[in-house]
Order: C-alpha cells, then structure tokens, then sequence
C-alpha cells in the first residue's frame, strides 16, 4: 500500500520541505512506495509571492549573494548537509546586485526541480493546481484534504501546512475606514501584497496618504512611477505625468534601514554569547513570559554584545579599554543595569559608537519641525545620513549587529508567539531595503512625488468635508488631506481574521491558536497543537502564520537556516511517522497474508 502525503503550499517553504524530504527519504523511510501530493493554486518553487509573472521593476531586498536554499554544516540538523548554489552562483550575477522577483522566481522553480529529480523512484509528485478548503480525519486515521473544484478529497496518511502570506478579512479599523470610502466614493486599499493591489485608481498628480514605510511602500513606490513611465537620470526622478503624489507616514516616521553595502572582514562575534539554547531553556521553565521583561534585557544584552565584540576587536581606536577586561566586565553585569550602561559609557567614548536600541527604534521621538517641507529636509538628511553609514565599513559594527539578529532570531522561534513587535523591529533593522531603492526615495522627495509625513501618524474619516486626513507628532497641528489612502503593509496573520478557509475550518475544529492569533505548532517538529496543548499525530505546519515563524523560507549562506532546520526536523518526523505507518501494516494480520 503507498503512503500518501500532501504538502499545501507550494512556495518557498513547501519547496524547502521538499528538498529536505528527498534529502532523507534513503536513510528514514527508504524504498517503499510514497505518494507526494502538493496543493497550490500558484507554480510550485516561487508560489504566489515569488511567481515569475509579475513586473520585473520589483526587485528583493537581499543580495544575490545572500540567498540560498541549501544547508551547510552552520545548520543545526539530523539529516544529511546538501550544499548548492546561491542565486548569484546559479544565475551567474554580480554577487552585490539586487535581482528582481522573478528571479528569484525561477532560481526556486530550479530548487523545486531538482528537489522533485532528488527523490528515489518509489516516490512519485503530484501537483494540483487548486486551493485547499479543509482537512477532516481522526487522529489515528487517514485524513481527507478537500480542494476546490475537485468534488473527490485527497486521502493522505499525513498533512503539512507550509502556507505563505495570506490574505485576511478586514479588522474592525480597516472595515470603517472601507465603509466611509465606499459612502464617499473615496478610494481605500487595506493591507495587501502590493503586486496584487490594484493601483489604476489612484490618480496622477492627486495627493494619496499612505500608512506604512517598510518594503510595502517601497514597492508600491516604484510601481506607481517607473511603473507607470517615470525614469532616473544622473540621480534625479524625470517625471511621465502620470504619478500620484505619495504622502507617507507610519509609527516610526522614517524608512527601515538601508541593506548594508560591504562585505563582512575579520572575525565573527561568536554567538550566541548571551541570549542562546540554555538562556532560552531557563525561560521556558518559568510558567508565563512576558517579552519586554524577560526577554529583551537578554537580547538587548546579545546585541550589544555583538555590537561591541566589532568594535573593539575592528575599531580599537574608538575605545579606551581592552576587549578582555571589557568583556569580562560586559559578562558579569546585569542586562539592562546601571553597570553596564556605566561600563559602556567608560570604554567607549563617543556616543555615537554606542549601541542604543530603544533610541534606534524610535529615531524621531521628541523631534518637532515648524513646518512639513521642514521635515522634508530633516528626513532626507536622516535617509542620506543611513545610507551613508550603511555603505561605510568604519561601521562594520551594525554588521556585527545583523548577524546577531540573525542569532537571536533563531533562539526565539522556540518561546513561539512572542507578539508582533520583534518582527517589525527585526525587519527594521535587519531586512530593509536596497541602498539604490532608498537613493531613489531622496529623488522622488526633490521631485516632490513623495512627500513625508512624519511619525506617529493619525488617519481619520472626516465625516463632514468626505475626506481622509492625516497628521502626525513630527509637525503638529498640521493635516493633509486626500481621497486616497493606501495601507502599506502585509495582513497581520491571523487564524480568526484569515481568508484561508483551511485555515478557519482547522481553529474551528480545535487547533490552539495565540492570544494574536498565530497556528500554535510544536517547536520541534511543526506538529499542529490542540487547545490542550496535545500535538496532532498527523498534521504539521511551517511559515509565518505559526508560533514557529522563521523570518524567511530562505536565508543567507552560514548563518544558521532557522527555516532550514524546522523543515529537516519536520520531513524527518513525517518520514518517520509513513515508515511506522508501512511497518505495522506490514505485521499485521492482513499484512502478512498479502505478503504470503
């Protein structure tokens, strides 16, 4: 009898799974024979967000170089290593360029590929082209994937969720601000993939609020002028005509932070140092945790570390004492304390050479302009000012700094749903994006084709005139107004707000969900939980709408592969779970009489 498993999602992180399974498909289930069904309305390697059918303006925020889908021996895994080719040694790029999507699209239908010729002949693909509605099944029986205009389900032994971003019903904000849109012929696009948005309706030369200044806006920034005829020339935006006027704010008021612009030299910060496998054990034991309290002072702790560990063994100059009698220092003190802040203050003599997290979290806190074309020149001075940092290795420091955030990233997958705020501040500092994208923003602010806004940013429905306002702390007191406004970001995963009905139906047959509403799944192997906290012997699920969120389905070569390692532990225990499945009917009475 063939085991069947179904694979729904069969993007990055399905075709990850993929490769793993083929990689210890031999040594954990062997020759017998295995059907492996994938479910995906979009191609299998780039899924939805990856697809090769979509504008080639869009470009990734990480370098050619810095993109793999393959291990290496820094991964923490059981199953065998199986090297290959970054994007740039496989699309033969210029390391430091930044490809478009949708080449990134076809080096993953190449991975999936190879992945799917990897498998020993025993196993067989299937690929259904199709959303997948539901699963129903006992616990201890075989499960039934039902799928959109298929009247007959799936059968599968096992099942496992490796959905990407997904869109989400409106939260109760975003279904006023549609409602007042809808009465007053106003236009408003909630949370969205910006490529899938529809942007015909925002006029030329019309003023258009936009909330949020990560990668959403930067896409929906390039879209909305290359996208619609604009060019560069010699650093400067040349106009079609056709271009709306963007005025952009969020919390934070400024862009994340450009991607650094050198290559790493000298010696690594070893870590984990502070914030590591038995820093997170000890957290685990307690019986509730509270992120800011417990959690921070430790990562706070790990990244000054890093932070430091650089600067005094690259940037001796720009401290006063050692790095041995510092870092015996910086280990004893308490995270968080008045000693450490002492201890830094005393061995690294300018403060702009000490690492403030909570200050770079907030850049803009305090700071008040007269007037908006004021904060125009403030912020161009500010977006001119990161780059130029970002690109100079005298601060190979924050380089030092990302790769701790890389660290703590794959620490904090095992304390689950630790609330939406690390994410955004890892993506801030961490995953922002290409030093030329953020030079074409300063370009488009002297064209006055962007507009900022500033932070803390209020959008309001004014009933009376029919309009969106919009304000914010950096120039109080003043309003902009438009009848567009487009919420730059990605949906907030959420199992009761999703428009996946396979995931509403999984919450409404049991499945934990958290208290914001991520998949709640067994750290170490992917296994869906029970609102008892009982894993589900036969579905798994991997990627962001989980407690186990990675960061990424790919990842940067030697460091780490968080989403690597869960995809090892989860094809080794589904692998294992089919072998087990084969050898008890093989030794039951049926089973022996067949084989007789």
């Amino acid at each position: 009898m063939s085991r069947s498993l179904v694979i729904v999602g069969a993007g990055p992180r399905g075709t990850g799974l993929l490769e793993r399974l083929a990689a210890n498909t031999a040594e954990t289930y062997g020759d017998q024979p295995l059907d492996i069904h994938l479910v995906d309305p979009h191609p299998p390697g780039g899924g939805r967000i990856w697809r090769e059918e979509q504008s080639p303006l869009l470009w990734m925020n990480s370098m050619a170089e810095d993109v793999t889908m393959f291990t290496d021996d820094t991964v923490a895994l059981n199953g065998p290593v199986l090297p290959g080719p970054t994007l740039a040694e496989w699309a033969d790029l210029e390391g430091q360029s930044f490809p478009s999507r949708q080449q990134q699209g076809e080096y993953l239908r190449w991975v999936y590929e190879k992945a799917v010729a990897a498998l020993p002949p025993s196993v067989t693909v299937h690929e259904h082209r199709a959303h997948a509605l539901r699963v129903d099944g006992p616990q201890g029986g075989r499960q039934q994937v039902r799928l959109e205009g298929r009247p007959e389900p799936l059968t599968a032994d096992l099942v496992v969720l490796t959905l990407g971003h997904l869109d989400a019903e409106l939260d109760d904000e975003q279904e006023q601000l549609a409602d007042f849109a809808r009465r007053r012929r106003l236009l408003h696009l909630p949370p969205d993939f910006t490529a899938d948005s529809d942007l015909d309706g925002l006029p030329a030369g019309e003023p258009v609020i936009v909330r949020g200044f990560g990668l959403a806006f930067i896409d929906l920034m390039v879209l909305l002028t290359e996208g619609r005829g604009g060019r560069y020339e010699n650093g400067e935006y040349v106009a079609s005509g056709r271009e709306p006027v963007l005025y952009v704010g969020s919390r934070r008021g400024v862009p994340y932070h450009s991607k650094i612009g050198y290559d790493p030299q000298g010696e690594r910060p070893p870590l984990p140092r502070f914030f590591g496998p038995a820093q997170v054990d000890a957290l685990l034991s307690r019986p509730a945790i509270d992120f800011r309290r417990d959690v921070w002072p430790l990562v706070d702790k790990e990244l000054g570390y890093a932070h430091y560990h650089r600067l005094f063994t690259a940037h001796p100059e720009r401290t006063s004492v050692n790095w041995p009698d510092f870092e015996e220092k910086y280990a004893t003190a308490e995270p968080g304390s008045p000693e450490l802040h002492t201890l830094v203050a005393a061995s690294v003599p300018d403060p702009a050479d000490r690492l403030d997290l909570e200050a770079l979290d907030h850049p803009l806190d305090g700071v008040r302009f007269g007037s908006y074309d004021a904060l125009q020149d403030g912020l161009r001075s500010y977006i001119t000012a990161d780059l130029d940092r970002r690109h100079d290795p005298a601060h190979s420091e924050d380089l030092a700094v990302f790769l701790g955030l890389l660290s703590v990233y794959g620490q904090l997958i095992r304390l689950g749903d630790i609330g939406g705020w690390w994410h955004g501040f890892f993506s801030y500092l961490a995953s922002g994006p290409p030093g030329p994208r953020l030079r074409q923003l300063l370009a488009l602010s002297r064209a006055g084709v962007v507009r900022f806004l500033g932070a803390g940013i209020t959008v309001e429905a004014d009933e009376e005139r029919g309009i969106f306002r919009a304000g914010s702390a950096s120039v109080p007191g003043e309003w902009i107004e438009a009848r567009a406004l487009v919420e730059a970001r990605l949906p907030e995963p959420s199992l009761e707000r999703t428009r996946s009905p396979l995931l509403r139906a999984l919450y409404a047959d049991g499945a934990a969900a958290t208290p914001t509403g991520l998949l709640s799944v067994d750290p170490e192997d992917g296994r869906v939980l029970d609102r008892d906290g009982r894993p589900h012997p036969r579905r798994f699920a991997l990627g962001p709408h989980t407690t186990a969120r990675a960061g990424g389905a790919f990842t940067r070569p030697r460091t780490g592969g968080p989403a690597f390692r869960q995809n090892d532990a989860t094809a080794r225990a589904a692998l294992g779970f089919l072998r087990d499945l084969s050898c008890r009917a093989q030794l039951s009475p049926e089973g022996l009489t067949r084989g007789a």
